[in-house]
C-alpha cells in the first residue's frame, strides 16, 4: 500500500508507514494540552479541525493575578489574554495538526513554543467572564504554525484579535 507507506502533505512533509494518523476529538486535544491549573486558560474545545479551532474559558474570580491588577477594580491582564490565545491558537490547534502528521504518540514527543504575536486589544475581561477564542490557521510549515485569533465575550464583543505564532520542538 504505497499510499500508507508515504503520505505527502501540502507543506511538503513526509509521513512514514510506522506513523499512525490520528484525528483527535476536542476532548482528546484538551487532554494533551500541556498547560495545567493554575496556568491553563482553556476550559473546553468546541470545534477543531485542520484549519480552525473554537474554545471557551471562564476567568476565575479567585485567580491570584486579580489581587494586584487592579485592587478594587480588577481586570484580566493583557498578557493573560495573550496566553489564552496562544494556548488555543498555537498549542491546541498545533496538537491537532501534529496528530494528523505524527500520530497521537508523536504529539507527546513535541512541545509547542510561543514565538510572536501582533494583537490589538479593544476591550477588557472582568473576573468571572467567559470568553470564546477562535483561531484559523494561516500557515503551517516545518512545524511552525501561525493563526489569526480573536477573543470575544459572551455578548460577542471582541476584546482582542490578531496574529499569533509558535513552533513545535522535540522534547
Amino acid at each position: 500500500m504505497a499510499d500508507r507507506a508515504f503520505a505527502r502533505w501540502k507543506d511538503g512533509g513526509v509521513m512514514g508507514a510506522d506513523t499512525a494518523l490520528a484525528r483527535l476529538s476536542p476532548d482528546e486535544v484538551l487532554e494533551l494540552l500541556p498547560q495545567q491549573e493554575p496556568f491553563r486558560f482553556v476550559d473546553e474545545i468546541l470545534e477543531v479541525d485542520e484549519e480552525h479551532i473554537v474554545a471557551r474559558y471562564r476567568f476565575r474570580p479567585e485567580a491570584d493575578f486579580y489581587r494586584g491588577h487592579f485592587p478594587g477594580d480588577p481586570i484580566t491582564p493583557g498578557v493573560i489574554l495573550l496566553e489564552s490565545l496562544a494556548q488555543v491558537g498555537v498549542v491546541a490547534l498545533g496538537i491537532y495538526i501534529y496528530a494528523l502528521r505524527y500520530g497521537r504518540d508523536g504529539v507527546k514527543t513535541r512541545i509547542a513554543l510561543f514565538t510572536d504575536a501582533n494583537i490589538d486589544f479593544s476591550g477588557i475581561v472582568k473576573p468571572g467572564e467567559r470568553v470564546t477564542v477562535t483561531a484559523r490557521k494561516t500557515f503551517f510549515r516545518r512545524n511552525k504554525l501561525r493563526s489569526e485569533a480573536s477573543m470575544a465575550l459572551e455578548d460577542g464583543t471582541v476584546v482582542c484579535a490578531g496574529t499569533i505564532s509558535g513552533f513545535g520542538v522535540e522534547r
